[in-house]
Formats: C-alpha cells, structure tokens, sequence
C-alpha cells in the first residue's frame, strides 16, 4: 500500500454519514495530501478551472435582535451600522444590472431581521421576481421562516435560500443565545420542503477547536441532501461585537477548512466569502486549489469590505481562471 492511500481508510464515509472523527482525520493530512485529494475530488465534479460568481446586496440594515457574537447588525451592539430600512425597489434593481453587467450570476438579497413578517415578506417577494426577470439567479437571507413562507418565495421565483449553521452544535451556544441550533435545521427544512436549493455554510476563526471546525463541516455533510452551495467565512472582527478580540485562525488552517468542505461536500459550491478581503492572493490561490469554485464579488458583504470587482478579475485572469458562464 503506498503512502496516497493509506489514509483513505480513515476517512470514507461510514454508511452514507460523517463522522466528526473522519472528518478529524482529514483535517489531520499532510497539507500536500490533504490538497490532492481535494483537488481530485473537485476534478470529479467541476470544472477545474471555473468559479461562480454572486453579488450580495443589504436590503435591510441593521437593527437585528439576535446576540450573534460577530454580527455588526445586532441591535443590542455599538458598531457603528446605522439601521437602515428596507430598500426600494430601483434601487435593489439598480445594484442587480450593475451586478449582472460585472460578471455575477446570482444575486443575493439580505435582510437583518430574525424573521420576516408577513408585511416584510410582499415587497422582499417583488425583488425577487424583479430581479429573476434580469436573467440572474435568486438568492435570499432573510433569517428564520414560518410555515408557508419558503412556498411564497418560490412562487416568486426564489431559486436559492441562504441560512448558515454557523459552527457545529457544541460551540453554538459559544456565540449566540437567541436562536438555537435546531431553529436553524427547522428553516432549512422549510427551505428544502419548498423545493428550493439551499445555501448553507459558516464561520470560522471564532475562537473554536479544530474538533468544532470539523463538527460544522460534519452537520452540512450530513444534510440531506447536502447543500447545493457552501459558504465559507472567515470572521472578520468588527470592533463592538463580542468577537472583537478573538485570536486569528491561521491562514493554512482555513485553506484546510475549504479543502475538507470540498472532500466532504464533493458536489456542492464552496464558496469563499467574508473574510477574502484579509486574504492575500496566494492563500486565495491555494483555496481555489483545495476545491473553492464560488466566490461573493463586489465591494461589499452586507456591511463588511470586500476585494473589488478590478482587483477580483486581475487574481482570476492571473490563475487562468474563467467566471462560470464566460467563454475561454
């Protein structure tokens, strides 16, 4: 038995599901097997050298009643994010064609609200419907939903719903008090329930184990089915939030966060997202090496900096990378 595959028996999937343990194990690789078998894994399903591109755009700012640790939105933190109330309509399709004409396949739509209303939901529904009328994918985040409210958005033409588990469940409590791990299960449940295609990832660099990391990677693992697209975040630190402070991951550490995702997640869209702007170009590198193939492009997530749409295209020319859709 030669060196490449002595550890595959550590780490393939017990019937069907992942277990932390495995996942541990991977984690655990020489950096260089760990990265070739990640990019295997991605050879298998895509194209080596394409990557999505989505936009995201804050439809509603600010004033959140949730304590999540690292979110400059929360109402109950002093962060400097003015609230902001839901956009109008032009001005949402106004950031969708500017969007679209950069190069962005998907738009995505984000709501600082624990859960939308009814009354929050209508005019969030004539977005969607707007925007799909561009030709651009859909995507929303709108916190928690009800009975029902995942079919309106799908009537609407909703192709994607973003809800993130955040971290694995023993660390949850670490960082938010307001909703608990299985609100979260119970949307995403909603979500699949509407036939709709789940967005779903988390953070990291909030201070949890490796074990935790690989916790995470194991509950979206585990999804079934798993999640069409997986964002990975680094946190960025936002002075006022409780995570201000917390101790930088490693940089390495996060390329072996997305290469495990890609193993683990063999078809879903691994998506580098906030935290890229931190990011030098070649740990950038080394991540579309270790299987991410999406990445949120534009100046701005939410209310966190982004590299720009100039500085994106020269990194992706550099590597000889095309966005999903372009011709060679």
């Amino acid at each position: 038995m030669n060196d490449m595959t002595q550890p595959a028996a550590l780490i393939e999937p017990a019937n069907e599901k992942w277990r932390v343990a495995e996942v541990e194990a991977l984690f655990a690789l020489p950096f260089n097997d760990l990265m070739f078998r990640a990019q295997s894994v991605h050879r298998e399903h895509f194209d080596p050298n394409t990557v999505q591109l989505s936009t995201l755009l804050s439809i509603k700012t600010g004033g959140c009643s949730e304590d999540c640790g690292y979110c400059p939105q929360a109402a109950r933190y002093d962060t400097g994010v003015e609230n902001q109330g839901l956009l109008e309509m032009d001005a949402v399709l106004d950031a969708a064609r500017a969007a679209k004409a950069a190069g962005a396949t998907r738009f995505c739509m984000g709501a600082a609200w624990r859960g939308p209303k009814q009354r929050d939901l209508d005019p969030v529904l004539d977005m969607v419907r707007e925007v799909k009328a561009l030709g651009l994918e859909t995507c929303a985040t709108l916190g928690m939903l009800k009975d029902g409210q995942a079919e309106q958005l799908k009537d609407a033409g909703l192709d994607y719903y973003n809800h993130n588990l955040d971290t694995a469940p023993e660390f949850y409590g670490e960082v938010i008090t307001t909703r608990a791990y299985q609100d979260r299960l119970d949307t995403l449940d909603r979500v699949r329930g509407a036939d709709l295609h789940v967005c779903c990832g988390g953070i990291v660099g909030m201070g949890e184990s490796r074990t935790q990391r690989a916790g995470l990677i194991a509950q979206l693992a585990n999804l079934d089915p798993q999640p069409e697209s997986v964002p990975i975040n680094m946190l960025v630190q936002v002075e006022g939030t409780p995570l201000q402070d917390t101790e930088a991951l490693d940089p390495l550490e996060f390329v072996r966060t997305i290469a495990v995702a890609r193993i683990a997640l063999s078809k879903s869209y691994v998506r580098l997202s906030a935290g890229r702007q931190e990011m030098s170009e070649a740990i950038q590198a080394l991540c579309f090496l270790a299987g991410a193939n999406s990445i949120f492009y534009g100046e701005k997530l939410l209310t966190t900096g982004n590299p720009d749409v100039t500085r994106d295209r020269d990194l992706l020319n550099k590597l000889g990378i095309r966005p999903q859709g372009e011709s060679h």
